[in-house]
């Protein structure tokens, strides 16, 4: 018979959503404890590039939580810095002929939300990033992007907030009292009771959801990233084509790679970016990674002539608006949300962490919570 733990809030999931969550809740006084049936950073986080940006944002709710988060970023970053490969590298978006007029207009309006976006005439591209492909009309730079090595920020944050952790134990149940409150979960291996439970379940979050009796549609979008053998640093900033932004606002289910390409500080080249709803379906696809392949080499053209050592694959995490849940739950008092953030997750963790932290210790939330709330899908309960 396991001992019944109790604490003032239990966080399930122990991504990056989770490890934010349960800093700043532990920095606003809770005594937390994080579980995952798996180990830390061992879903989405894991699978992701550890992009922190502002640049595929359009003005709206999500920018602003971009915004929010990246300052929290940056703070973390002066604590942390090297130990989580903080890379302030900034982000260049490019454009062909056809699309440079669309990328200024969007960067135009992102300037007037707050984002810093410098239009770099073709003549200059190069400067930035020298093995460029020519015949690109222009861009613009957003010194704004950073970047960060997920699996390290994740461990990072779960040490530096100072919450227990406890992994390999998976919740079954979300324990609610007579009047519906939330008291804590079931696990396999004993309950643990809490006045509040986080959702920072990833791709799992609509699972969670239904074991506390409520419906949140998080869908599961498959993408593949390429690894490059290591290099010397060739590519400088987060290089990607305007069409990325479309691609991720789009609600086909039908694969999409548009190219995306970063160097990291250990030497490999980052090449993403595909999407496609297949489910929870790892199997590889070469026609992805192909396309993934052919978007790169006609950024850098000297890609082609270097060995891809691996691929690996992961699920984003998305909710049919494309925007997160994060806060309360009104159909279970005591159930938050924090899931939802599709390829965004790793660069809006820190925001959606101090929010709902905020909302934890009973102060106002620095943002409004009201287009990310998670019954805005239907209120019926499962």
């Amino acid at each position: 018979m396991s001992m019944l733990l109790t604490c003032d809030v239990v966080v399930i999931g122990a991504g990056m959503v989770g490890a934010a969550c349960a800093l700043y809740a532990s920095r606003a006084g809770l005594d937390v404890i994080v579980v995952d049936r798996g180990p830390v950073a061992g879903g989405t986080t894991g699978a992701g590039e550890g992009n922190l940006l502002v640049s595929d944002k359009e003005p709206g709710p999500e920018l602003e939580l971009a915004l929010l988060s990246g300052r929290l970023w940056a703070g973390l970053a002066g604590e942390l810095g090297d130990r989580i490969e903080y890379e302030p590298k900034g982000g260049l978006v490019v454009a062909e002929p056809e699309g440079l007029a669309a990328l200024e207009r969007f960067a135009a309006g992102q300037r007037a939300a707050g984002v810093l976006a410098e239009d770099v005439a073709a003549d200059r591209l190069r400067d930035l990033e020298p093995y460029l492909a020519p015949g690109l009309a222009g861009g613009v730079r957003y010194p704004q992007d950073a970047q960060v090595m997920p699996a390290l920020a994740a461990a990072h944050l779960l040490r530096a907030g100072g919450a227990r952790l406890s992994t390999g134990r998976t919740v079954t149940e979300v324990l609610r009292g007579a009047g519906g409150a939330v008291r804590g979960v079931r696990t396999d291996r004993g309950d643990i009771h809490a006045p509040a439970v986080v959702n920072a379940a990833g791709t799992w979050g609509g699972e969670v959801a239904a074991r506390a009796g409520v419906r949140l549609p998080v869908l599961p979008r498959r993408g593949f990233v390429l690894v490059t053998e290591p290099l010397p640093r060739r590519v400088r900033h987060k290089v990607y084509a305007a069409d990325y932004v479309a691609d991720v606002a789009s609600d086909s289910a039908a694969l999409q790679t548009s190219p995306v390409v970063e160097g990291t500080a250990a030497g490999p080249v980052l090449i993403g970016a595909s999407r496609e709803r297949v489910g929870f379906d790892r199997s590889f696809s070469l026609p992805a990674l192909r396309a993934l392949a052919a978007g790169a080499t006609r950024l850098f053209p000297f890609l082609s002539g270097v060995r891809a050592m691996r691929g690996y694959v992961g699920f984003r995490p998305y909710l049919p608006d494309h925007l997160p849940a994060i806060g309360p739950d009104p159909r279970a008092p005591g159930l938050f949300h924090a899931c939802g953030h599709e390829g965004a997750g790793i660069g809006l963790a820190t925001g959606t962490g101090q929010l709902i932290a905020q909302v934890l210790s009973g102060r106002t939330p620095e943002l409004d919570l009201t287009p990310f709330r998670p019954e805005r899908f239907g209120e019926e309960a499962l």
